[in-house]
Order: structure tokens, then C-alpha cells, then sequence
């Protein structure tokens, strides 16, 4: 559903401002891979984040599970 409404979206851009819409075609894919580097140590970061939120809240779960 999000591709159809970014198609549809794309489209009307095209019929109003078919200049801006073809600058948008060519360099989204350019832009998209400058930020991917980003995205992926933002993936990283969260998954450390995530593992450092477990490893100090397993001994409070292993205290509840015992009581």
C-alpha cells in the first residue's frame, strides 16, 4: 500500500512539476545509498542497546521468577 501511494504521489508530481519529479527519480537512489552506512550502525546500535537492556535486567527476572 506505501509503494502504491508513493507511485500515485510520484505521478501527480510528474504531471504538475515533471522537472522536479525526474531530479527526484535520478538522485533518490544516490541519496538512499549515502545514507545506508547510517542506517546500518543505526541498526547496530540499537541491537547493542537492546543486548546491554537485557544483560542488566536478566538478574531482576531471575529474582522474580524464584520468589
Amino acid at each position: 500500500m506505501k509503494t502504491l501511494l508513493t507511485l500515485v504521489l510520484w505521478c501527480l508530481l510528474f504531471v504538475l512539476c515533471w522537472p522536479l519529479a525526474l531530479f527526484i527519480l535520478i538522485f533518490f537512489p544516490l541519496i538512499w545509498l549515502l545514507l545506508l552506512p547510517f542506517r546500518i550502525v543505526g541498526f547496530t546500535l540499537e541491537a547493542v542497546f537492546k543486548l546491554i537492556g537485557t544483560i542488566l535486567i536478566l538478574p531482576f527476572r531471575l529474582l522474580g521468577i524464584r520468589a
